[in-house]
This record gives structure tokens, C-alpha cells and sequence, in this order.
């Protein structure tokens, strides 16, 4: 079992990668594999400090993980995410049981609209401006920002008992 001191220092760790791969995204429309291969190397330290067995809570995890890459492989596959995003989504789905890993999808496809919604908007009222430059080109949208939103909502009552 993990200590009182390790479950806090593994959620700020998660916490601080995932504002780093919102960060990122928003400016470079990447994230770097180095944030994905952190969260995912921290991911067994988080199941031993919560006392995960290695049979067969650890093997579910890794199961919903492949489940995941191959449902989100298809969403790459036809253009509708990239890979970053769905490298971070299957790295937090190691890190979260089934039930909140399902919340936490529909905390990121909300914020994922509100997000496009807005990149939209922004789009529109620029285009309004003759002198703008803006051409109609498809919008990239940095999902990374609404799955690390995601991440941080599904894991924030927790960071912050740990506070108490």
C-alpha cells in the first residue's frame, strides 16, 4: 500500500502533466510524447499506492487501456482526433477505474463542443473583418485542452482531500 505522502504527490505530478499537455496543444496543436509516456509510467506507482491487485485490478485496467486505443485508433484513423489525443486519453484511462473513466469522457466530449463552439465563433467574427486575413480553412481543434479539463475534473476531489 502507498503512503498517506505518495497518492497527493502522484496527483499533482498527473495534474501538473496534464496542464502541461493543455498548454502545449493549445500552442503547437501537438503533445509531446514525453507528457503521454510520464502519465503512463506513473500510472502502476498510482495503482500500488491505492493498493490495486495485480490480478485482476491491474489486468482491468490494462484491458479498458487497449480498449480504449483501439476504439480511439478509429476516431484517428478517420481524421476526427490525432494521435496526442489519443495517447493522453488511453494514459488516463490507466489511471482511472471504468466508472469515472466513462464520466470523464462526457466531462471531455462538453467541453470539447464548448471548445470547437468557440474556436468557431472566434472564426466567424474574424472572417467579419475584411482586413483579418482569416481564410476558411478547416479548424484544428486542441482537444488536448478538453481532455486534460477532463482529467483534471475526474481527479480533482481526491487532490484535494489529499490537501486536507
Amino acid at each position: 500500500m502507498g503512503s498517506t505522502f505518495t497518492l497527493p504527490i502522484l496527483l499533482f505530478l498527473l495534474a501538473g502533466l496534464l496542464v502541461l499537455a493543455a498548454i502545449e496543444d493549445a500552442r503547437t496543436r501537438e503533445i509531446a510524447n514525453t507528457k503521454t509516456a510520464a502519465i503512463v509510467l506513473l500510472a502502476p506507482l498510482w495503482w500500488w499506492a491505492n493498493g490495486l491487485s495485480p490480478w485482476p485490478d491491474m489486468a482491468i485496467q490494462i484491458g479498458i487501456a487497449a480498449a480504449v486505443f483501439a476504439l480511439f485508433c478509429i476516431a484517428f484513423h478517420f481524421g476526427l482526433m490525432g494521435g496526442g489525443d489519443v495517447k493522453l486519453i488511453v494514459a488516463l484511462s490507466l489511471w482511472l477505474p471504468f466508472g469515472a473513466f466513462m464520466a470523464m469522457l462526457m466531462v471531455m466530449s462538453i467541453a470539447g463542443g464548448v471548445l470547437t463552439a468557440g474556436m468557431l465563433i472566434a472564426r466567424k467574427l474574424a472572417m467579419r473583418r475584411a482586413d483579418s486575413g482569416v481564410e476558411n480553412a478547416a479548424i484544428e481543434v486542441p482537444y488536448g485542452i478538453a481532455i486534460a479539463f477532463a482529467g483534471l475534473v475526474a481527479v480533482h476531489e481526491p487532490l484535494l482531500n489529499s490537501l486536507r
